[in-house]
């Protein structure tokens, strides 16, 4: 069965680019916050750029903070979006949907570490994970915008190290998020999107 894909309207930037990478997989990813349309999904995508609090303002604007908790099938948070899966991001104080346990985080500054943080980095999936998600990713290269994350913690399947280490790749459930742009990630992000699609 063909994926239906419902690509929740975060107000982000990238939805188009995210439409795009799916649409070069041959599924469509209409761009909603209808309920019925995202009910009859069989895979739900939170795409996010920006700043959290505006993206959850988004959400609460359109109804989606109370749709996405009540999600079963499989969903994916992509860079902001992933962070608005997490209880609380520290830009701006903003308490966010609280799927996956956790805090994210400013950076840190050191020598030679820039932030934001832009640019291809390395992914290192845990050596005790088995997930359907993380299937030929690990020491790919992906490429991450972004100024904000979560500490890796026991829901990290992958992580990549920007002065720190960071969660990656998390999932807890159904619920799944990525800190990078796999639509800005060649050949590793095309994966990671078919991976999730076959979930």
């Amino acid at each position: 069965m063909k994926p239906r894909l419902a690509l929740l309207d975060s107000g982000g930037a990238n939805l188009g680019s995210v439409q795009a990478a799916f649409e070069r997989l041959g599924v469509e990813a209409p761009v909603t916050s209808d309920w019925n349309t995202i009910r009859n999904a069989t895979h739900v995508v939170l795409p996010g750029v920006g700043a959290a609090a505006a993206c959850m303002a988004k959400l609460r604007e359109n109804g989606l903070d109370q749709i996405i908790p009540r999600l079963t099938q499989p969903l994916i948070g992509i860079c902001v979006g992933m962070q608005l899966l997490f209880e609380r991001s520290e830009e701006s104080d903003t308490p966010c949907l609280g799927l996956i346990e956790g805090e994210v985080r400013l950076l840190q500054k050191a020598p030679g570490i820039r932030i934001p943080h832009m640019g291809w980095n390395r992914l290192e999936v845990k050596a005790s994970v088995d997930h359907p998600l993380i299937v030929g990713l690990n020491q790919t290269s992906v490429y991450f915008v972004h100024s904000y994350a979560a500490s890796p913690s026991v829901d990290a399947l992958a992580i990549s190290m920007h002065g720190q280490p960071l969660a990656a790749i998390v999932a807890k459930g159904s619920v799944m998020g990525v800190q990078f742009h796999p639509e800005r990630s060649s050949a590793a992000g095309a994966q990671l999107l078919r991976n999730f699609l076959a979930l």
